[in-house]
C-alpha cells in the first residue's frame, strides 16, 4: 500500500506524537532538557519510519523499517518511564 496515511497504524503513530508533544509542554523546558527533544524525535520516527517501510517494494525492506519504528517506539516508552519515575520520586504525597 503505497497511500501511507490510510493506514490504522500510521494515523495512531501520527496520534501519539501529538500526545507526546502534548504532555513535554505540560513540563516546564528546565526540568525536561534533552529528554524533550529525545522523545519527540523518537515518537516522530515511529509513523516516519512506517510511511518510508511502506514505500518500499521488498517485504524484507518494509520489515525492517516497520522494525525500526518499533525501536523508537521502545525508546519512547523508556523516555515516557523516566518522566513517570522522576516525577513520582518528586511527590511529597
Amino acid at each position: 500500500m503505497r497511500d501511507f496515511q490510510k493506514l490504522d497504524i500510521w494515523q495512531l503513530g501520527m496520534d501519539m506524537v501529538d500526545q507526546v508533544y502534548d504532555l513535554f509542554d505540560e513540563i516546564p523546558w528546565q526540568k525536561a532538557g534533552r529528554l524533550r527533544d529525545q522523545a519527540t524525535e523518537a515518537a516522530v520516527s515511529i509513523p516516519s519510519n512506517i510511511a518510508e517501510g511502506n514505500s518500499r517494494r521488498s517485504e524484507k525492506d518494509k520489515y525492517r523499517f516497520h522494525e525500526i519504528a518499533l525501536g523508537s517506539a521502545f525508546e519512547l516508552l523508556t523516555q515516557i518511564l523516566v518522566v513517570q519515575r522522576r516525577n513520582g520520586s518528586r511527590r511529597s504525597d
